[in-house]
This record gives structure tokens, sequence and C-alpha cells, in this order.
């Protein structure tokens, strides 16, 4: 008789393949460094080799606020392979009840914890004293930690903005970007100069401290120079942002001015030479709230002023006057007025028109700028399909990530062994490699012109290649795929005509895409100079 496998009844193969196998889960915020990434991974090494545990899996949230979900892919992407029965582990390795989360619902963290336990998973915490078994005490023990988790943030929370509003009532710049026109110096403890900070730049020493300066002479005339508009020449918003914009003058974030940040300079108070801080708060991850002005923390005259304090006085008396609170009602019939004269509508017509509510307004009221237009019977000319199915093209670009990273893992490519999907990027080793998005073609062509697409850059964009997805002339199916490098990508928008010129690559099918990722992803410099 010959040798055979036999396998017993009520025996599952998935799940014998599964046992001793584990996934460690870590984070650690900016401001918890004692439980940083690599104490949290040894303790739980410890405890994997104690349990004879192989950890095959590591899901990472490093420099993350435990005090919401958003923004944590790594446990995210757990909770998803947790859920969607693909995982080859058995077993959840987490350095203490905290790491979930400091969630002010303490509902929260035992959830996800539920999600696991509901798919089969056992979640152990290795450096807690307890074990998690289920039992009385350990369910008394968890809930209390919980509740500290969330206490601890409450309470670290109060003693920081109780700092920070000392360190400002002292003269001192609390926060982050300054307006148009000011630097932030910092200062040592002698109350010497160390340099400007940059954009982006910290402290470093927990001794120093930043206050804000002025910058060039050109910039403090520009900001004179919207004073006297405002005030003197009885010029817009609008009209002084254009006039700025028509001369070339630069706003200091490498953009056009606009009227929001011309409004915001007429109302900052530190060119005429005060500094106010508690204006507006979020307290723990929360919706901003614009705070009463008793609760102002104000320092003035640390600032060498810019404008002239009565010149500033009569802007913020313009300000408030300029301010009318208008019912929905109102606002619709100013609407209604605007058709009748113009004929049309549309946001530039509305922001340039005196007494029109401005577009924020409209969209803070009504939802969308449409939705106020059919209110009033309106229908915009405007193609608005791209809009309407924006979500679900966002949702196809998931999917295309997803599955080509899915692919790419299953062939076993030698070069990346963790290969993973965070929403519309392909991430190998951690690192943005391959990033969707999806190109529309344009309609209004002439007759005889080739077909040209265009697709706009992403915010924060820092994947090497750029997989977009283009589509046919009804901007309803994917006609084809183009690979190119992000470095291509400078301006705002990438143009493609029916010819893709070098150094871009045409590919047809899902599985020439994934074939050619495939070849040439581990080598991305290599891949750049071959396309």
């Amino acid at each position: 008789m010959v040798n055979s496998l036999v396998v017993r009844k009520s025996t599952s193969i998935a799940k014998r393949d599964k046992a001793l196998r584990a996934a460690q889960y870590v984070r650690m915020s900016t401001h918890d460094q004692r439980y940083s990434i690599q104490n949290q991974a040894a303790t739980i090494a410890v405890y994997a080799q104690q349990n004879s545990l192989t950890i095959v899996r590591t899901y990472v949230d490093e420099g993350r606020s435990g005090l919401r979900i958003k923004n944590r892919a790594g446990l995210t992407k757990l909770i998803e392979d947790v859920s969607s029965g693909h995982a080859d582990f058995d077993h959840i390795l987490i350095y203490d009840v905290s790491r979930w989360g400091r969630f002010q619902d303490v509902d929260e963290s035992a959830y996800y914890e539920f999600i696991c336990k509901k798919n089969g998973f056992k979640v152990v915490y290795c450096a807690e004293q307890f074990s998690n078994d289920g039992s009385l005490l350990s369910n008394i023990a968890k809930n209390i930690k919980r509740a500290m988790a969330g206490e601890w943030s409450r309470e670290l929370g109060v003693k920081v903005h109780a700092g920070q509003a000392r360190i400002a009532s002292l003269g001192y710049r609390v926060g982050g970007p300054v307006g148009f026109g000011l630097r932030r110096e910092l200062i040592d403890e002698t109350h010497k100069s160390r340099g400007q900070l940059s954009k982006g730049q910290h402290k470093a020493l927990k001794t120093d401290r930043v206050k804000l300066v002025l910058g060039s002479d050109e910039e403090r005339a520009i900001v004179g120079w919207i004073f006297h508009a405002f005030t003197t020449d009885r010029l817009s918003f609008t009209e002084i942002a254009r006039r700025l914009n028509r001369n070339r003058v630069p706003c200091g974030d490498k953009g056009r001015w606009t009227d929001g940040k011309v409004r915001t300079i007429l109302a900052n108070e530190n060119y005429v030479g005060n500094l106010v801080y508690n204006r507006t708060s979020r307290r723990l991850g929360q919706k901003l709230i614009a705070n009463p002005s008793n609760q102002w923390v104000r320092r003035n005259g640390v600032i060498e002023a810019v404008v002239d304090s009565n010149l500033f006085a009569r802007a913020q008396k313009m300000l408030t006057e300029r301010r009318l609170e208008l019912s929905e009602d109102e606002m619709l019939r100013r609407l209604r007025l605007l058709l009748h004269r113009k004929g049309r509508l549309c946001r530039s017509l509305i922001d340039d028109t005196p007494g029109m509510p401005s577009v924020s307004a409209l969209v803070m009221h009504f939802g969308t700028l449409r939705a106020a237009f059919e209110r009033i019977g309106y229908v915009t000319k405007r193609d608005c399909n791209w809009i309407d199915s924006r979500d679900a093209w966002a949702e196809v670009t998931r999917k295309h990530a997803a599955y080509v990273a899915e692919v790419l893992a299953s062939k076993g490519a030698a070069h990346a062994p963790d290969i993973a999907a965070i929403d519309h990027t392909v991430k190998a080793n951690g690192k943005p490699k391959i990033t969707f998005l999806v190109a529309r073609q344009a309609k209004k062509r002439k007759p005889g012109h080739a077909a040209q697409w265009r697709v706009y850059r992403r915010h924060k964009l820092a994947a090497d290649v750029l997989a977009v997805l283009r589509l046919d002339a009804a901007n309803c199916e994917i006609a084809d795929c183009v690979l190119v490098p992000s470095s291509l990508m400078k301006k705002r928008y990438l143009r493609f005509t029916s010819v893709v010129d070098f150094p871009a690559v045409r590919i047809e099918t899902v599985a020439e895409l994934v074939q050619t990722l495939k070849m040439r992803l581990m080598n991305l410099k290599v891949y750049e100079r071959q396309l």
C-alpha cells in the first residue's frame, strides 16, 4: 500500500497553515517617545519567541496621533486584511491597550479588537500584566486602560494649551505658518537670535522661543499698499488681488493672490504690532471653533508695526460694515436678480458682483453651487457629469491599485517582499511606487483635431510612477493606460494626445500593465531611463 496523505474530517488545511503565524501592530505618536517603534517591536519579538510564534506581517503607524483612525494607514490596512479573510496569520500582537489609540470614546478601540476576534484572530497585549482571555479581570482591566488612555490625552491637551497660552502672553509666536511679509526668528534662552526659520522648520530645543519679525522692505510696502487701497481707494478684495496678480507680485506661497488672502492680511493684527493667540482652537482633533474675545491671549507692541494704528482701525471698521448676514431667501433673491441682469451665472461673476454673497457662503448654506442654482431654476451649461462621477472613479483607482498590489505580491517579486495598496497608491517596502489617476477626455475639440486628455495633479504626489487611466470619448469607460514618471508632472495639469510621446508608455490591458510593472517596478531608476 502506497503512502498517502489522510485528511481527517473537520480538518481545515487553511487554518493549519495560519497557525503559529502572527502579525504585529506598532504605533508611535510624535509626543510619546517612550513607546518607540523599536521598543514595541523588541517586546513583541520576545513574546513571539517565548510562545513559538512567527511574525509574518508588520503594520506600522509612525508619527500618528492616537486620537482618531484617520490617516492611520497601518491600522486601516490591518482591519481590511482581517475582514477580507485573506490574512495568512491567526495572532495579532500589540504592545499594550493604548496602541489601538487614545480615543475619546473608549468603545472605539474595543470595536477594532472585536472585529479581529469576530474574524477568528487572537489579540495579544504583550506588555500588559493580564492575559487577554475574555475573563472578568481581563475585561475590567482593558476598560480601565482604555479610559486611562483617553484621559491621558485630555490632560495632556489641557497642559499643552496652558503652556502655549503662557508663551504667547510673553510675546512669543505659538503656531505654524505666519502671514505675508512676516518671518519666524529663533531665540535662545539668553534672548540671542539663532537665525530665521524657513517654512517647515521647527525649533529643536525646549528652551528656545520663536518671535515674529518683519520680512523684506518690498513685502512691507505691499502690505501698506493693500491697507491704503482698501481704506482710501475703496477697492474690493477681488480688485486688490487682481491688481497684485496683474503686476506679478509674489504672495509668498508660490500661488496667486485671492480675495481671501487679501482679507486675511487686512484682519491680521500682526501688521499693527500685536500678537494674538487662541482666537480659534481645535481640541483633541475636533472641529475648529472660534473662541470668544475674552479667551484671546493678546500681547501688544511686540512686533514692529507695518501700518499705523488709526489706519488699521479704519480697516477693521470697514470690514465689520461689509459683513452682512443674509437669510437664504435673500441670497436666492439676489441670485435671481443677477441671473436676470446677466443672463447666466458662474463663480467669477458671483464673486465680482458687489452685494452678492460669496461663492463660499452659498456653498456653506446650500451644499454646492449647483444646488443653489437649482433652487432658482437655473441649469448651468457646464458639463457636470465628471463632478457627479468623481467619487466613482476614485473607487476605480483604488480597486486598480489593490488589484495590482495583490497580483505583484502573489507573483513573489523577490526584490519587494512587502507590496501593499494604500488608497490610490501601490507601495513597495513602505515607499510609494505607483499612483493611479484618471484622465478625462476633452469634449470641446475642433473637427479634425486629435483627442486630448487632462489629469489633475493630486497634492503631495510622491509616487515614482503615475499610471494614468485615460477614458473614452464619452468619459464612461477606460480606453487605455499611460505610464509616466512623476518627475514629468511639475504643473497642475498633465495633458495627453492620442499620440503618446517619449518618455511615456501606452498600455492597453490590465494584464499588460501588471506584467510591465512586475518587470520594471523593482528598479525605478532604470525604469525611468527606459521610459
